[in-house]
């Protein structure tokens, strides 16, 4: 095979060890060195004595990071690969092993970069990335509460759109401290819950021991921190993507998406749509694109591949949220593929639709364009003619049709 770079390394990387492999025209060499900062530094400055141009090495959990924090800050090229890409022949499986082979597939070019995103975008995306942890985290302490008032025979959930609404919440205070009177509870509702103070006062009536008062005390305090860490995160966002509020009010015109949604999107795949091909590349990254699976001539399961998995997460939710709007092309799209397919399914197509829309606005910096519900039954005008005619003809009728003047 032809090399094509004529000084490289293969890095084969753990939690506390790195083995480097450097092939050069001159000679192998291997060596192992530590994790820490002090001794990564030292492989860099090996690696430069080698003069060496490109490195690769797999992306193993979290542990090529901080190699890849150094090396970008030199003249070399970083490759980090998806290891599936790479697997050597097993039964002679050992760590200078698979550093030679990660050197050598290299040096010929038969690795494929993965997508590493600039120093910027790292942080964004982490900063998006664990506020939606946090607030996940909430939510599931939400539940938690639901759970308590469940045991405690209290069913504030069933009359109460939002447990920690205001009304919620003032009840849920007032029986913290210790009130249980259903009538005085039933005082607190405010707002549209006025209207339901009788079906309020049945829901109160509970048994509230000292143990499920001092849960959902513990349990409020831990929502408040949170809302306080999930506002922290927000103003950081914030200050952050001021460079970027045009592209995010462009992404905001698009059917379910909101401005989180919008936050993520963009942190996630960034501005330059250059970095893909095309759009149907885009879809395959972030595992929203169906797999192909053929032998035989026969076809089987084509479950969407892995890829990023927070980027799909939004877009899915993103798609769930589109299939609620009125009058829009993509609730259409969705609750046609639902009928069909099921809602999951719907879910995947519409999040892909929606990636392919993000694609094409921000390469061509227009707004989104709504195509109404009835443009794929107009496209496809002659096949949904068809479809209805079949269907009447299998309940027994004859069918005659007659285009109006």
């Amino acid at each position: 095979m032809n090399v094509v770079y004529e000084r490289c390394c293969g890095l084969d990387v753990h939690k506390k060890t790195v083995v480097a492999c450097v092939l050069t025209p001159e000679a192998k060499e291997i060596r192992t060195f530590s994790t820490m900062t002090e001794d990564l530094l030292d492989m860099v400055d090996w690696l430069h004595q080698h003069q060496c141009t490109h490195v690769a090495m797999e992306s193993t959990g979290s542990y090529w990071k901080p190699i890849y924090n150094l090396l970008e800050s030199v003249d070399m090229q970083v490759l980090v690969v998806n290891a599936k890409h790479m697997k050597n022949v097993p039964g002679r499986k050992t760590d200078v092993k698979d550093a030679e082979w990660i050197a050598s597939l290299l040096r010929h070019g038969l690795l494929q970069a993965s997508y590493i995103p600039n120093r910027a975008q790292r942080e964004l995306r982490e900063l998006l990335r664990y506020r939606r942890s946090l607030i996940e985290e909430r939510t599931r302490e939400v539940n938690r509460i639901q759970k308590v008032l469940e045991g405690a025979n209290i069913k504030l959930s069933s009359v109460a759109s939002d447990t920690l609404g205001k009304s919620g919440r003032a009840m849920l205070d007032a029986m913290i401290q210790g009130e249980e009177n259903p009538e005085v509870l039933s005082e607190l509702a405010k707002g549209r819950m006025k209207a339901k103070k009788a079906d309020v006062r049945k829901a109160l009536q509970g048994l509230m021991g000292p143990h499920q008062r001092m849960m959902l005390a513990t349990q409020l305090r831990h929502i408040d921190y949170l809302d306080e860490e999930i506002a922290r995160l927000d103003e950081e966002i914030k200050k952050r993507m001021r460079p970027f509020e045009e592209d995010l009010e462009l992404l905001e015109t698009i059917p379910g998406v909101g401005r989180r949604t919008a936050e993520q999107v963009l942190a996630e795949i960034w501005t330059d749509m250059d970095q893909f091909p095309s759009a149907a590349h885009l879809c395959l990254w972030a595992g929203l694109a169906p797999g192909n699976n053929e032998s035989a001539g026969k076809r089987k399961s084509g479950k969407t591949r892995k890829g990023n998995q927070k980027l799909r997460a939004a877009l899915v939710e993103a798609a769930r949220a589109a299939a609620r709007t009125k009058n829009t092309y993509l609730a259409a799209q969705y609750h046609r593929i639902a009928a069909r397919r099921g809602s999951n399914r719907a879910a995947v197509a519409v999040a892909h639709s929606i990636l392919t829309i993000v694609y094409h606005m921000l390469r061509r910096r227009q707004p989104y364009k709504e195509l109404g519900p009835t443009y794929y039954d107009t496209r496809q005008k002659e096949a949904v003619v068809k479809q209805a005619i079949r269907k009447l003809e299998s309940f027994g009728f004859q069918v005659t049709i007659h285009p109006v003047a």
